[in-house]
């Protein structure tokens, strides 16, 4: 038996508005897909209302936090404006929900802290997996995984070779508070003393260029750009050793789980299409080249 579809013009745009935006409306009124394409796209979605994903189709703008990491996100020197790699990865999902992305910056001290508020939906920052992160904010799938390295200043160059030259009581380390380094270094280098810094990641190497700390940890990519954005008096520390290596990634709120499960597939197509590679080595070639 044969079954028409009635969809009068109103329920169909209604329908198509509510899945794909006046995009997608477009092409189907302009007779660009089959009946059944057509009947497929125009059932109901079935995400939750309450989640963030239907919040922000629905609004059309998705609030994301983010804390400046060279070269994941940061603002350019010149024009003041955000770019880096998580930066170009949270641009291509707003593109791809058809929605505007929105940014508010916040310390690593605080960026878990604004997401539990509802300050914004989603980090967008280059966040290390820590446990005591992960019971508290729920960590979307790895977009990236790396290491740490460590910085010391030139005239103590000859002090560490490697990092087994880093677990002594004479050692200092100068971190940034609220980063995946400070749990990595109490568990790796439990000799060694930590002094900590708050706000911006690179503000805590200033220690260790007044020679009032002894080595800088930030992770691999990151650490060798410093380095060599400050070659003045910054030494990169076995370049070829990383340490500490773990997830890299995004994190949500709990308790939305279409929006999790969204985020987990998306990031998983991002990274085995080559986008997240092409844009690390897009920023990488172009900041050792001093541009």
């Amino acid at each position: 038996m044969n079954t028409k579809l009635k969809i009068t013009k109103r329920t169909f745009m209604k329908s198509a508005l509510g899945v794909g935006g006046l995009g997608l409306a477009a092409r189907l009124l302009g007779g660009l897909g089959s009946p059944r394409e057509v009947y497929a796209q125009l059932l109901e979605s079935g995400i939750d209302e309450k989640s963030v994903l239907a919040r922000v189709k629905k609004e059309g703008k998705l609030k994301v936090g983010y804390a400046q990491t060279l070269p994941w996100v940061h603002k350019d020197a010149k024009t003041g404006s955000l770019a880096g790699i998580y930066y170009d990865v949270a641009e291509a999902l707003a593109k791809e929900l058809e929605i505007k992305a929105e940014y508010q910056e916040v310390s690593w001290a605080d960026a878990t802290i604004g997401l539990r508020k509802g300050d914004f939906d989603l980090f967008g920052s280059s966040l290390m997996y820590t446990v005591p992160r992960a019971l508290v904010v729920n960590y979307t799938a790895p977009l990236w995984h790396k290491g740490h390295l460590a910085v010391c200043h030139k005239d103590n160059a000859r002090r560490f070779k490697s990092a087994a030259d880093f677990n002594r009581p004479d050692v200092t380390f100068s971190i940034n508070l609220g980063t995946r380094e400070e749990h990595v270094l109490k568990v790796l280098f439990p000799k060694a003393k930590i002094v900590t810094t708050s706000g911006q990641i690179f503000l805590a190497a200033e220690p260790v260029r007044a020679k009032k700390a002894d080595l800088w940890v930030s992770g691999d990519l990151d650490a060798i750009i410093f380095a060599k954005k400050n070659s003045s008096w910054a030494h990169l520390i076995d370049p070829a050793g990383p340490f500490g290596k773990g997830a890299n990634t995004w994190a949500i709120r709990y308790g939305d789980p279409a929006w999790k499960f969204f985020l987990d597939m998306w990031v998983d197509n991002m990274v085995a299409s080559g986008f997240v590679q092409e844009r690390y080595d897009y920023y990488k070639e172009t900041m050792m080249a001093g541009s």
